[in-house]
């Protein structure tokens, strides 16, 4: 039977966990009054008497009837209601003259009652929270619905206009002239009755340049839909309709677009997104209050069997009473919700709505683990296959044939690097699974379609299985006799099966996963132009430790151009001016996409912080491209430019990794060099893990010391560097991401926080 703290821990919010019951610290109380008594009840040693008295025997039935009549009793505690001066409800127990004496039992009760109040004060407050957070959302919802149905009823009204994005009404100066005449009443009609549908709410909805008056000459209140763009295609769109607008109030137009269709869309998902937070928002408060209400009973019972008495009784009468069990806000809000999400967003479809409201997780299939280890031990057995072949078809001798390094290689690099670095993924999300990191919140990820690790894992070795056996095959092949340019051939196919399997659009082999990695991707690509979520700058730091893997890109891509194409030389793919470059673009782009990021985030929060971020990645940026110079020119001079570069940028580097990253180095901290609170019970393995981090983020000092070996040997040592990288880069995201989970749990966020359409404009100003 599993003990109850344990049950507690494993069930609790993670978020919230401060503001639960600290059962373990009471449970703590209870053992020290429990030793006390044991101690007090030990048999003392007979003292000298000179006889029993006769009064003996009537003190010993007296006694007897009062500790019988005490063991009855229930009213030996009281607890009291108070109101502090800011009119908030606290408790205070009294204790009687049985358990007044003991401090130990007055600690454990002032404790019970400072828990208590703690319980009810956060319960409240996510209480109100959460019911003023539906109270807008009905609000929006009704502004949505409304204008909806105007634009309903003027395709009705109009037939011939073809619905379009553009609006409600026309755009174009040239559509407005041609309309005039015909038009120009209805436009005006339907402007007031735009007015008088949203007065119901007490709006009125006018383009953020213009403001409209009531009949009497009053102005009103005046809304706008606000999209944040967070995507690129809605930063294209609002850039497209901010266009259109100004053309259109230069133009003398009807004052701009009032409905937009797209704008509509997209306000409508976050209303239905914003809903479904709030639903598990209040979902995370009830199982909050009922998880609370087993700890206080289970303490209380532990008390009673400690103390002999009954004094749960009262105690937990008043904690049946507190708002935090006594209220039925929360249950009446899920109702209201599940019903206007039934109604409004599902077409009355209740089953549909519970798969957005209660989305069902998927239960970890075995067969899964199954394919894993089966994958891993061919993987296991091909790689040996392949080195045995390679040593007997002499690729590692220094008189082998260079064009199997340019061709082969390259491409075997890149699945290599990629399947460790999807291997490191899977010990992340293992470790953040075991810790109760909630990296699916962090990342706002879908908990039915998330990644876990052993399905990484199954990744990971499917790629390496299927790698190996192609340079298996390839090793074959030359020795059966086949032509190098058949033969070479296989790295290309390989890699063009798996990008087409990376964009197939059927739902095969992680589909959600897939085009996430995609959307991603396409967001650091357009990083500058809309806002930026964590899980951009998360991948994008992810591709400064493979500037590697897109070296061997470039390589493969080179090679095959100049194989199957027959643009250039294949000697050009080493010392041409394009190739070179392009190697210098290539060094440059992870860290330019990252400092692009931390521009644009300095843009949206005006924190300072992410322009001094963006120096690091400029100081990277530097140090890359005197490298990549001083491994063409090697003198003197460029040694010290690289080694000066590099060392001032692995410095900044390390700073922002322990204090800015993994919040340590806390002077004030009650961990040594550490921060306040610590996920992993160990504190050596922070310690360790700190050195470890130096010893990789050191690691380019291999590459200017330009050791005198073979090419095949310094293939094979670029490959081992580059895997320390991604090694060290997935030690370092797990600490990225405590540090990020233990601010969250610090403002007690739990639930995503969906921005809403429909903004007051005079709530601005």
């Amino acid at each position: 039977m599993v003990k109850f703290s344990k049950e507690l821990e494993a069930q609790l919010i993670p978020e919230w966990k401060e503001a639960f019951v600290n059962y373990r610290q009471l449970k703590k109380y209870i053992k020290i009054i429990k030793l006390k008594r044991v101690f007090n009840n030990q048999p003392q040693p007979p003292k000298e008497t000179f006889g029993r008295s006769i009064f003996d025997s009537f003190r010993f039935i007296i006694n007897k009837l009062y500790n019988s009549n005490n063991n009855n009793m229930q009213d030996i505690i009281q607890v009291k209601r108070k109101r502090t001066e800011e009119s908030e409800e606290v408790y205070e127990t009294e204790l009687a003259q049985l358990f007044a004496e003991e401090d130990e039992v007055q600690g454990f009760f002032a404790k019970l009652d400072g828990e208590l109040n703690k319980v009810n004060h956060f319960y409240k407050k996510q209480e109100n929270e959460f019911v003023e957070r539906g109270e807008t959302l009905k609000k929006q919802l009704n502004i949505l619905l409304e204008l909806k149905q105007l634009l309903t009823n003027r395709r009705r009204k109009n037939p011939s206009l073809k619905p379009s994005n553009s609006g409600i009404f026309p755009h174009s100066p040239s559509q407005a002239s041609t309309h005039s005449e015909s038009v120009g009443n209805s436009e005006v009609s339907e402007m007031d009755e735009v007015m008088s549908t949203l007065e119901r709410n007490g709006l009125s909805f006018v383009n953020s340049a213009m403001r409209l008056k009531t009949k009497k000459g009053k102005p009103q209140m005046a809304i706008r839909i606000d999209i944040p763009a967070t995507t690129p295609t809605a930063a294209t769109s609002m850039v497209w309709e901010d266009l259109v607008n100004s053309t259109m109030k230069g133009g003398g137009g009807c004052g701009g677009e009032i409905i937009n269709k797209r704008k509509l869309q997209c306000a409508e998902k976050m209303i239905r997104s914003a809903f479904v937070e709030l639903y598990k928002a209040l979902g995370l408060l009830k199982t909050y209050s009922s998880l609370n209400m087993v700890a206080f009973t289970k303490i209380l019972k532990k008390f009673d069997k400690v103390s002999c008495q009954k004094a749960s009784t009262n105690y937990l009468k008043e904690v049946k009473r507190s708002h935090f069990i006594s209220s039925d806000k929360v249950v009446r809000l899920m109702d209201e919700v599940e019903c206007t999400f039934t109604k409004h967003f599902t077409n009355n479809d209740r089953k549909r709505a519970m798969k957005f409201l209660r989305p069902q997780q998927p239960k970890s299939s075995q067969m899964v683990t199954f394919l894993v280890g089966l994958s891993t031990g061919c993987s296991v057995s091909l790689c040996c296959v392949y080195v045995i072949l390679a040593h007997l078809c002499g690729i590692f001798s220094p008189n082998s044939d260079p064009a199997y390094m340019d061709s082969v290689y390259p491409v075997s690099s890149v699945f290599v690097l990629l399947s460790l670095h999807l291997f490191m993924y899977g010990c992340n999300l293992y470790m953040w699974k075991r810790t109760r990191i909630n990296h699916n919140f962090i990342f706002e990820f879908s908990q039915s379609s998330a990644l876990k690790h052993r399905d990484a894992f199954l990744m990971c070795t499917t790629l390496m299985t299927t790698v190996f056996g192609a340079m298996v095959m390839h090793l074959l092949l030359r020795a059966a006799g086949f032509s190098p340019a058949q033969v070479d051939a296989i790295p290309g196919i390989l890699f063009l099966f798996f990008v087409g399997l990376l964009i197939c659009p059927f739902d095969i082999f992680y589909r959600p996963t897939r085009f996430c990695f995609i959307r991603v991707i396409r967001n650091i690509l357009c990083s500058p132009f809309y806002k930026v979520l964590l899980v951009d700058f998360f991948m994008a730091d992810q591709l400064t430790s493979q500037i590697p893997l897109l070296r061997h890109l470039e390589t493969t891509g080179c090679h095959i151009f100049a194989k199957v194409f027959k643009s250039h030389h294949p000697q050009a793919c080493h010392s041409g001016r394009l190739y070179v470059e392009i190697t210098y673009l290539i060094s440059f782009l992870p860290y330019w996409w990252r400092a692009l990021q931390c521009a644009r985030r300095w843009f949206d929060d005006g924190d300072v912080n992410h322009l001094a971020n963006m120096g690091k990645y400029v100081s990277a940026m530097v140090a890359a491209g005197a490298r990549v110079t001083y491994s063409r020119q090697d003198n003197h001079l460029w040694f010290a430019i690289v080694f000066i570069t590099s060392g001032v940028a692995t410095v900044y580097q390390l700073y922002w990794d322990f204090v800015k990253d993994w919040g340590f180095f806390n002077p004030n901290s009650k961990n040594p060099w550490l921060r306040d609170h610590l996920i992993l019970k160990n504190k050596s393995i922070y310690y360790m893990s700190i050195a470890l981090n130096v010893v990789l983020r050191v690691a380019w000092v291999e590459t200017i010391v330009h050791l005198k070996v073979g090419p095949v040997q310094t293939r094979l040592l670029d490959i081992l560097l580059a895997s320390l990288e991604v090694i060290r880069r997935g030690h370092w995201n797990f600490y990225r991401l405590e540090n990020e989970h233990l601010n969250n749990v610090g403002h007690f966020r739990a639930v995503k926080a969906v921005p809403l359409p429909f903004r007051d404009i005079d709530s601005d100003n």
